[in-house]
């Protein structure tokens, strides 16, 4: 029998080339249960370990996660490919969102972030239009002896993006010059060694939840659309113990009405619940549940807010659950078996 699909049409899932994955996956919802079959793969490029979909959901876009990087752009219908792969002048590009008619990406090997134009039909222009390179480092011996750029996002609004630096414990806050470059327009500092890794937008467009991978813990701050500006309000833990041994955390999602908010930590292998105050700022921890697998890279919320999934890297498969709408409690319903997962996101 054919799934039912979510709203919001198709789940799609990037994975690691070099580790097994089948590279990109289109996969079909079912709305009741949540679960996944799949539709259509490709091969195309190495390592989209990242994926964003065209306004208008025709295109699917991909990071290249390899030393030379790249985007490619593809149809969702077949996942065909539209053109070829375009080079990010950055290495091991880790994200990727739509911004001001551009496709950005945070490049994590060399602390940048690039700009890749899009023509009117959505599609990938010839060139990049700029790059905007971090600087800076942190305490963490290993990990932040440099600038390690791992997320792009478009502020609501869109006059500002945000990028988030692992390596240099910071957000920076930036627009695009005429001639399409990233032109930096303020950066804020974290706690240093933190490591902050991804954010999400409470839906009230007001306050950022910042998630540290290295802590592992949240930065709750204030954004100020009018004048681009981020103020960190205070950081909350995401496990009720410490770490047994390592805690990476790695996604935070918010629920679409925003009373809830859930962390994945890898190592640890739980997801995360929050309780959120009314507005915003305050935040409560539940508990935490397992992630259905080891490693969850991924966190991602279907858009109904219905169910949830980890993308589980090292186990080879996507979980998925569904969330109590009155407890925000996710409730394990299965898994896909699928190699080397690395994100999921649905239209």
């Amino acid at each position: 029998m054919a799934a039912r699909e979510e709203q919001g049409g198709h789940a799609y899932i990037g994975s690691f080339t070099t580790a097994g994955g089948a590279g990109i996956t289109k996969a079909a919802v079912d709305r009741e249960t949540g679960a996944l079959t799949v539709l259509a793969t490709t091969d195309e490029v190495a390592d989209p370990s990242y994926l964003a979909l065209s306004a208008e959901g025709g295109l699917l876009y991909a990071v290249s996660e390899t030393e030379a990087g790249a985007v490619a752009a593809f149809r969702t219908g077949g996942l065909e490919a539209a053109g070829r792969p375009v080079p990010v002048h950055g290495s091991g590009p880790t994200h990727l969102t739509r911004y001001a008619g551009h496709l950005l990406t945070a490049n994590y090997v060399s602390g940048s972030v690039s700009a890749v134009p899009l023509t009117a039909e959505g599609t990938l222009g010839p060139e990049v239009s700029g790059v905007l390179r971090h600087e800076g480092s942190g305490p963490h011996p290993q990990r932040q002896q440099g600038p390690h750029a791992h997320q792009v996002v478009a502020a609501p609004g869109g006059r500002w993006a945000l990028g988030v630096d692992l390596g240099t414990d910071s957000v920076h806050v930036f627009t695009l010059d005429a001639a399409g470059a990233p032109l930096p327009h303020r950066e804020t500092a974290l706690r240093p060694g933190s490591g902050p890794r991804h954010l999400a937008f409470h839906p009230a467009g007001e306050i950022v939840y910042v998630v540290n991978e290295l802590t592992p813990s949240l930065t709750v701050c204030r954004w100020d659309a009018a004048g681009g500006r981020l103020q960190p309000l205070g950081e909350a833990a995401l496990l009720p113990h410490a770490p047994a041994g390592d805690a990476l955390a790695s996604e935070v999602v918010v629920a679409p009405d925003g009373r809830f908010l859930w962390v994945s930590t890898r190592g640890e292998d739980v997801i995360s619940l929050f309780n959120v105050s009314a507005d915003g700022e305050r935040l409560s921890l539940v508990g935490t549940v397992p992630c259905g697998g080891h490693w969850p890279r991924e966190l991602a919320l279907s858009p109904s807010g219905r169910h949830l999934y980890t993308a589980n890297e090292r186990s080879g498969n996507v979980a998925w659950f569904t969330v109590d709408q009155d407890s925000g409690v996710p409730q394990h319903g299965g898994s896909l078996d699928t190699p080397a997962p690395s994100c999921v996101i649905f239209g």
